[in-house]
């Protein structure tokens, strides 16, 4: 359990994460009927980036990924706002230029986001710099895959967090465990060589640590730490979650392989489909927090139930909204754009 918090915010985190899990279930659902681009979706990892996310306050920034619905609704932005900028509604929160991969909002510590691997990292050292000379006690956090470590952007930015001591917390999501490299006994990851990926930043002398990243618990602990020593003064911390990735993740376009979660699979087992037994009964941190939840007497069955329903009206109600929602004015297009001025 998480025993530095009172049974009302363990609540409140799983109500998160089932917001979380029914926003991307409807948006899969929607991208079957409208072309929304390209997408990623969070399902499998809530349980890692809600409790996480859950500790910073107003003035922490975040920069994030292609992978970031539910690092979004971790720092309380709505799912209505979030469809209509999805579906480039004039009510998003970038009033529709984002889209799904650079969905941001400042008014939720998202700056800014970058659907390019490890863009967010130089933008997270940076803040994290700028906060430092402010002489502010605020705190930058990254929140990245695996595959961002691959690129030169992570060993520059970790190099000079580092050095200047930042207040940076790199959170790590590493799903790719039963990659095909994993599977064949190869790698950590589907694409690094390292033998662990901590050592990529240990190296620099930054305070690393690996986590399960299917344990609420270790990551609501973990980064209580790190934020800590970030505001502090005590500089960086590499956060390296180990998940697996959800199978409706293994093709191009997310699917709903495993089909909507049922909360009730986390105390009937006879609920359990065989095809995807191990995912349900041991890799999905959702169900499993729901599990811990109710050993220890935080929830009953029909409080958990209760939650799903609200969650997914909650989720109903913004899609209905940002489909009623009018698209911008073309005339837009040229706002808020930066261009250098003609002589």
């Amino acid at each position: 359990m998480l025993p530095d918090l009172e049974p009302e915010a363990l609540v409140v985190l799983l109500e998160r994460m089932i917001v979380a899990r029914r926003f991307e279930e409807e948006l899969i659902e929607l991208a079957g009927d409208r072309d929304i681009g390209h997408f990623h979706v969070y399902i499998g990892q809530e349980s890692t980036g809600i409790p996480a996310l859950s500790l910073l306050e107003q003035g922490d920034l975040s920069f994030t990924n292609h992978r970031n619905h539910g690092h979004l609704i971790a720092r309380g932005a709505e799912p209505g706002p979030m469809y209509a900028e999805i579906l480039g509604r004039a009510t998003g929160y970038c009033r529709g230029k984002g889209g799904t991969l650079h969905l941001a909002s400042a008014e939720h510590g998202f700056p800014t986001t970058s659907s390019v691997t490890s863009g967010c990292i130089p933008l997270a050292v940076g803040a994290g710099l700028g906060l430092q000379r402010l002489g502010s006690d605020r705190v930058s956090v990254c929140l990245v895959g695996d595959g961002a470590l691959e690129e030169g952007a992570w060993h520059e930015s970790a190099n000079i967090a580092a050095m200047e001591r930042l207040p940076v917390v790199f959170l790590c999501e590493n799903n790719s465990l039963e990659a095909l490299g994993q599977r064949a006994g190869e790698y950590p990851s589907s694409t690094m060589a390292a033998s662990d990926l901590t050592e990529l930043a240990s190296v620099f002398g930054i305070e690393s640590v690996a986590i399960d990243g299917l344990d609420t618990r270790a990551a609501h602990q973990t980064m209580t730490e790190a934020v800590h020593r970030a505001r502090s003064g005590g500089g960086p911390t590499f956060i390296e979650a180990r998940t697996v990735r959800w199978p409706g993740n293994r093709p191009i376009w997310p699917e709903l392989a495993t089909g909507k979660t049922d909360l009730s699979m986390a105390w009937d087992a006879s609920l359990i489909r065989p095809e995807h037994a191990i995912w349900h009964r041991e890799q999905d941190g959702l169900l499993g927090f729901v599990r811990e939840l109710l050993d220890s007497g935080c929830v009953t069955s029909d409080a958990a139930l209760g939650l799903d329903k609200r969650a997914t009206e909650r989720v109903r109600e913004g899609l209905a909204f940002a489909l009623d929602s009018p698209y911008p004015e073309p005339e837009e297009a040229l706002e808020h754009v930066f261009a250098p001025r003609g002589d």
